[in-house]
């Protein structure tokens, strides 16, 4: 009888978590599937520049994970049942369900509107391929002068403007904050990303909440009206309900609420990685939403995982947030390290060096994804115990 361990969702933490348990796990003793709505890897940190009109290679998950043992199931989940330990999905092929012993959750985050009105109607965003295609088409049809509008001061935000305003000058772009511009980073960096700003002609609107969005422009709090014949809302992310309404324990934010190893504190067949994990830090804190939090939390996921399920002692890896890294069009970025309480240190790395370190990142971490079975032993590690299903509920 076969251990069965279900991913749902194939981002970075999800991809990169069932190819390092088949990498490590013997197929005699487990049987891995992943669930994912789509068949494409998305490289979720390069949706900008999708939209801005870039193009880079897409990476199949059929093709991904061909020859390592790990099934496919593409579809989109609608519901977890963690008393009978039962995913129920739905796709191409109908409705169903897929039962598992050890589930690892990283369906990952997507836009929050926060009830702004309009938002949801006519606002794009880049946090899937389809939007960032959809956004793409709608610049394109944007004639010199449009006016673009991005909301939202954080990195999503930050990178989108840039993006924009340096492939289409053609172009209007603004970005509407709600405090002031990079206000965490250091004094430098900060005066770095202004010049960035000032150089690429794109117009800050600072302590500017956006509380309507319409048609053809966005409406502040104060009452002033931000032309806009694209808004794009990059004002957070938000985790899907599924985990809340499934029962599991979760934060305020609904991301699942996790011990140090990733497991679920209400139920341990249930583990959580990428955004949304609720996972304190090794500085007490919990982990932001971003690739690098979704790269430290599916590692640590995998190899408790792994060693839970061979009798081995349960390995601890660093949970620490070690910087932002923004980038700021194709040759300029800034890398921003910070302290053990998220302080901006006074030390930066900015411009074409910093470029070529993201690119060098985005570059890595697709390739990680795309070759699972890199560095696969030769010996796999065993079960150490058949899977207990004794008080499991199924259905009739």
């Amino acid at each position: 009888m076969k251990h069965r361990i279900v991913v749902l969702g194939a981002g970075y933490a999800g991809a990169f978590a069932a190819g390092n348990l088949a990498r490590r796990l013997s197929p005699a003793d487990t049987e891995i599937t992943v669930v994912n709505a789509v068949p494409d890897f998305v490289e979720r940190m390069r949706l900008h520049q999708l939209a801005s009109g870039q193009d880079f290679a897409v990476r199949k998950l059929a093709d991904i994970f061909a020859g390592t043992g790990v099934r496919l199931r593409l579809a989109r989940v609608t519901g977890v049942d963690p008393e009978r330990r039962t995913v129920a999905v739905t796709g191409e092929d109908g409705d169903g369900e897929l039962a598992y012993d050890t589930l690892l959750y990283a369906l990952g985050s997507s836009v929050a509107h926060h009830g702004v009105p309009g938002a949801a109607e006519y606002a794009f965003d880049v946090t899937g391929r389809s939007s960032a295609l959809r956004l793409r088409e709608r610049l394109a049809g944007l004639g010199e002068g449009g006016t673009v509008l991005v909301v939202g001061e954080g990195l999503t935000g930050i990178e989108t403007a840039t993006q924009f305003a340096e492939s289409r000058p053609d172009l209007s772009v603004a970005l509407a904050a709600r405090g002031e511009l990079g206000a965490w980073l250091s004094p430098k960096a900060r005066q770095h990303l202004r010049q960035a700003f000032d150089r690429l002609g794109i117009t800050v609107h600072e302590h500017t909440s956006i509380e309507a969005v319409e048609p053809t422009r966005a409406i502040a709090a104060d009452g002033m009206s931000v032309p806009a014949d694209v808004t794009v809302w990059s004002a957070g992310f938000a985790v899907y309900p599924i985990a809340a309404a499934a029962g599991l324990e979760v934060a305020e934010t609904g991301q699942i609420v996790v011990d140090r190893t990733m497991r679920s504190v209400s139920h341990p067949d249930v583990y959580a990685a990428g955004d949304c994990a609720y996972a304190i830090g090794d500085n007490g804190r919990p982990l932001p939403m971003s690739c690098g939090s979704a790269g430290y939390t599916n590692m640590q996921a995998t190899a408790a995982i792994i060693a839970r399920l061979t009798g081995s002692k349960v390995p601890t890896t660093g949970l620490k947030y070690y910087g932002n890294h923004i980038s700021l069009g194709k040759r300029d970025a800034i890398f921003q390290m910070v302290d053990g309480d998220v302080r901006s240190r006074s030390w930066y790395l900015g411009g074409r060096t910093a470029a070529r370190l993201k690119s060098g990142v985005l570059r890595g971490a697709g390739w990680s994804i795309a070759h699972p079975t890199f560095g696969m032993p030769k010996r796999k590690r065993r079960l150490a115990t058949a899977p207990d299903r004794s008080g499991v509920r199924v259905a009739a």
